[in-house]
């Protein structure tokens, strides 16, 4: 699947960084590609943090942008935030 702009939200932000949120049925090795993001370059700038909800696995990580030329933005690898309960 590709990039969908339905699914990226902005949450809030400052004037150093915006939080997003994202869902897809991509996996985080697909959305933390380079480009995957590049229609939303107008729209992420360098330091956003991105939160990546992959609704078929399902996992959510942490990616923030890391470059933005104008037309193609790059991400992190991501931070997976666990979603056990040890207890």
């Amino acid at each position: 699947m590709a990039y969908s702009a339905a699914n990226l939200t902005r949450i809030g932000g400052a004037s150093n960084g915006d939080l997003w949120f994202y869902s897809s049925t991509d996996t985080i090795a697909t959305v933390n590609t380079e480009g995957y993001f590049n229609d939303a370059a107008n729209m992420l700038a360098v330091r956003d943090v991105i939160i990546v909800v992959d609704s078929n696995t399902p996992t959510t990580n942490l990616v923030n942008v890391l470059s933005n030329t104008g037309t193609v933005v790059d991400v992190s690898d991501g931070t997976a935030i666990v979603e056990t309960d040890g207890d």
